[in-house]
């Protein structure tokens, strides 16, 4: 046990953890030059496409050092806010962490936030400035913030470069000088944590754990505690490039069982193995379950899908922990789930892997967070849909989730980012200068309104340099309203939403705009309307489509053209109260996408 060494890297989106994960990979050996590609753990599609971590990795490297052959169990773990739930559970299995700075832009909201985290843990930091090699590094001025931030020497703070390979021998050697062995007994019963699990479909479920006491061998009895259930480990082994069998693992190894679990409601993230005959006294505690901020209904394409919707998400869920569902249904899409993600980027990754994985069709509705409905017997009800909503004589007040937010811009932009912050109804709570040119400013703001295209916003009035962290903060009452949109008349209600009564009238109004662009012209007029409860606050018309009836009258009487023209009415009203319209999915996704 003495020479395995536990961590995992955590950073800010963009500031080269993968880059940097890549260079440790090809020091140790454990990836030859053949093999390698940038990005080399990121090993899903869409992460590669995109250019971010979406899941965390676990790798183990060996290495040499002062004669002595060394273990390092490696995670690397996604910076974006919306995948912190994978941060805090590779945080939970090490023992230390690799704290990394991008020298040109300095500490980050997402990079503080992960940080207090590790510092909860009681993990050993070694904080390292990446981007070393690049004209734009501003080195003193950086060290000077992670001093300020974690109270380190400047001498301990690491110069590297994820690109030359700077600094890596020096990373490699501070690893297992600083960062303590893993404690724990090879003797005791076996206590395992959880930590990750992926479903293949020729052997069932992966489950990645790391051993806290005992040990495992290969063919023995185990017990998943929170699910009770008991399987037999077909394979133990660890996690190099591919999975590698091995005979035996003991405390401080990191691994993974296979025992042919094909249903995967039986595995949770978080749970504690244990063997049959000799149970632990106790389960690992410090893993909290993950709360969704955002919610919003997947519906299939085709009703027929449903079952097997169903099964995507919950083998999706397998390697997504922090995804929640329960089932619903809709007057307009059928039968579906209600999904809850951590933040709008999560539910497109969610939706992008539904379709690339496992072929799915789906649609979308517009997301929403949940609101506490207080009815007027004082009962209290948590509302995830606008159509789940009581009606409005038993509702004596509702409360919104509101959020704490932290925004790092450079000063320049402070005028604009205060703006945005304020007309999404936030109220300045803080601003620290951590440096000349950058500030720190904490804002009190409803989540619902960071919910459609804050970030995005953000990111457009700071030319890409702001960042931004959030942690709920309770719910308070506030003045909100149900926003309908009519078609005809029929109520559409998977375009049902919860707003705040000021905003009520514009955001209707740009829905209404936005959907005449886009549903398809029928043969009959089509009144497009938003409205509060009977009362409507917009409206556009989609004007019909039509034949010219009086081309044959060349001459005569106004009475003979009119008379053609009135039979025309009367068989477009005759069809508009037949007709159906169809939605198209452009319709439900721009809705989102507003601005």
């Amino acid at each position: 046990m003495d020479h395995i060494r536990n961590f995992c890297i955590i950073a800010h989106i963009d500031h080269g953890k993968s880059t940097l994960a890549d260079r440790l990979l090809l020091k140790t050996g454990t990836l030859d030059e053949r093999d390698f590609q940038d990005q080399v753990l990121d090993d899903m599609e869409l992460e590669r496409e995109r250019g971010i971590t979406i899941k965390s990795h676990a790798i183990q490297m060996e290495h040499e050092y002062k004669g002595k052959h060394h273990i390092l169990n490696l995670i690397d773990t996604p910076g974006h806010v919306d995948f912190s739930y994978e941060v805090s559970r590779s945080i939970a299995a090490c023992e230390g962490a690799l704290l990394i700075v991008d020298a040109t832009q300095g500490i980050q909201a997402q990079t503080i936030s992960v940080l207090y985290q590790a510092i909860d843990h009681n993990l050993e930091i070694i904080p390292v400035l990446n981007k070393m090699d690049m004209d734009s590094a501003m080195p003193d001025e950086v060290k000077d913030q992670i001093e300020d931030l974690i109270g380190c020497d400047r001498g301990e703070i690491i110069e590297a470069s994820g690109k030359t390979g700077q600094g890596v021998e020096e990373i490699l050697e501070a690893i297992i000088e600083r960062i303590p062995a893993p404690e724990g007994d090879p003797e005791a019963p076996l206590q395992a944590l959880i930590f990750d699990s992926v479903f293949n479909s020729y052997r069932g479920i992966f489950a990645y754990f790391r051993i806290m006491n005992g040990s495992i061998r290969k063919g023995e009895m185990v017990k998943f505690v929170a699910t009770g259930k008991e399987y037999d480990a077909d394979e133990v082994g660890v996690l190099k490039l591919g999975p590698e069998p091995r005979d035996i693992l003991s405390a401080g190894d990191v691994g993974y069982i296979i025992s042919g679990i094909k249903t995967s409601k039986e595995v949770k993230v978080g749970d504690t193995i244990t063997h049959v005959d000799r149970p632990c006294d106790e389960i690992i505690s410090g893993f909290e379950n993950v709360k969704p901020m955002v919610f919003a209904g997947i519906y299939p394409v085709d009703a027929d899908d449903y079952e097997n919707l169903r099964n995507s998400i919950e083998k999706l869920q397998l390697n997504d922990a922090s995804l929640t569902f329960i089932p619903e249904s809709s007057a307009a899409l059928g039968f579906g789930f209600r999904c809850g993600f951590l933040g709008l980027l999560h539910m497109e990754i969610v939706q992008e892997r539904l379709d690339r994985e496992f072929n799915m069709d789906v649609i979308t509705t517009v997301p929403n967070v949940s609101f506490n409905v207080i009815s007027t017997k004082g009962e209290l009800v948590e509302v995830h849909n606008p159509s789940g909503l009581p009606v409005s004589t038993a509702i004596d007040h509702i409360e919104e989730p509101y959020i704490i937010a932290q925004v790092i811009s450079q000063a320049e932009y402070v005028g604009s980012v205060m703006n945005l912050c304020l007309d999404k109804r936030g109220t300045l709570k803080n601003q620290v200068y951590l440096t000349s040119n950058r500030v720190e400013l904490t804002f009190d703001m409803p989540l619902a309104e960071i919910v459609f295209d804050f970030y995005d916003r953000l990111k457009s009035i700071s030319k890409g340099y702001a960042s931004f962290d959030y942690h709920p903060h309770g719910y308070r009452k506030a003045d909100l309203v149900k926003l309908d949109i009519l078609l005809n008349g029929e109520m559409v209600d998977a375009l049902s939403t919860l707003i705040h009564r000021d905003n009520a009238y514009d955001f209707g109004r740009r829905i209404c705009v936005k959907l005449k662009e886009l549903i398809p012209r029928q043969q009959y007029e089509v009144a497009i309307q938003a409205a509060i409860g009977a009362k409507v606050i917009a409206r556009e018309t989609v004007k019909a489509l039509r034949k010219d009836v009086t081309a044959k009258c060349y001459g005569g009487d106004i009475t003979r053209k009119r008379k053609l023209l009135e039979k025309q009415k009367k068989g477009k009203k005759r069809m508009r109260q037949v007709g159906n319209i169809e939605i198209p999915q452009s319709a439900f996704l721009a809705v989102l996408k507003l601005d």
